[in-house]
């Protein structure tokens, strides 16, 4: 039997970034990876909302399904990977794979949402030139 394992040693060296916030979006927890994948040190990243790493365009939209989340207590993430473009620290666009689950306190309220994130640009990156290389062929090869 394995025992009680160290969370907090667990996640500090998993390869995927690990990111806790509060009711009110405010980052609790920030591992080594969510360091490499962002960019931010743990210390520039906890107390900060999660609008850190949230494009612009698409923090109001982010903000509403986080605070509804919150309230009702279910996500629809938590069985599926969503992936969606972030922000580094240096402004380049980046993008992520993710989960998240819920953290309840003693009386089953919502008191976190925890988020395990994966770096996916090079991936997303190869998939477009992939695209692009078929388009082109299928274009050449349609007017034959």
């Amino acid at each position: 039997m394995l025992g009680l394992i160290d969370f907090k040693a667990l996640v500090s060296h998993i390869g995927e970034a690990v990111i806790i916030s509060d009711r009110d979006e405010n980052i609790l927890f920030w591992n080594a990876s969510a360091q490499r994948i962002f960019g931010y040190s743990q210390d520039e990243a906890l107390g900060k909302t999660l609008s850190i790493i949230t494009p612009e365009r698409f923090r109001e939209r982010h903000s509403k399904g986080y605070f509804h989340t919150m309230e009702t207590g279910k996500t629809k993430y938590g069985h599926t990977l969503l992936r969606v473009p972030a922000i580094h620290q240096d402004g380049r666009s980046i993008s992520i794979a993710f989960s998240v689950t819920l953290i309840f306190d003693e009386r089953g309220e919502p008191m976190a949402i925890a988020a395990i994130i994966r770096d996916e640009t090079e991936r997303f990156q190869e998939e477009r030139k992939l695209k692009e290389k078929l388009a082109a062929y299928e274009k050449n090869h349609s007017m034959s």
